[in-house]
């Protein structure tokens, strides 16, 4: 997957040495064996390394290959859907996500699955 010619020398380096080209997150129940099968399989297609999590067990904490993963991905690929934001499980990947993007100047893309356009709200807060 090529950079563009505008990224910075830190972010360039840190691409450079990833080892997927894409990490996903998403709440399995809303879009594993719909979007997130048909999105795989394309990655797939196109000779697109994607972070598969088929085998890792769900718990309270993030899974240290999971962390690995997300800091070793080029871009994220953050599924927003019905059930993503109740789920500590998604909350958890998605901080360290954020961390990683600060840290590191990953690159985040959001992708909203099934949900109405009414079904959220932007909202701008003073911090």
């Amino acid at each position: 997957m090529a950079l563009s010619s505008s990224s910075s020398s830190s972010s360039t380096s840190y691409s450079q040495n990833c080892v997927y080209d894409v990490f996903p997150t998403f709440s399995g129940e809303d879009v594993r064996v719909t979007f997130l099968s048909h999105f795989l399989k394309e990655l797939d297609r196109k000779l697109i390394t994607a972070f598969k999590d088929n085998e890792i067990k769900r718990s309270l904490s993030l899974d240290p290959e999971l962390q690995h993963a997300i800091k070793n991905s080029r871009i994220v690929v953050v599924v927003l859907s019905r059930n993503y934001a109740s789920s500590s499980w998604c909350l958890n990947e998605l901080v360290e996500i954020m961390n990683c993007k600060k840290k590191f100047g990953q690159m985040v893309i959001s992708v909203f699955y099934g949900l109405e356009f009414g079904s959220f709200s932007c909202t701008k807060t003073n911090r």
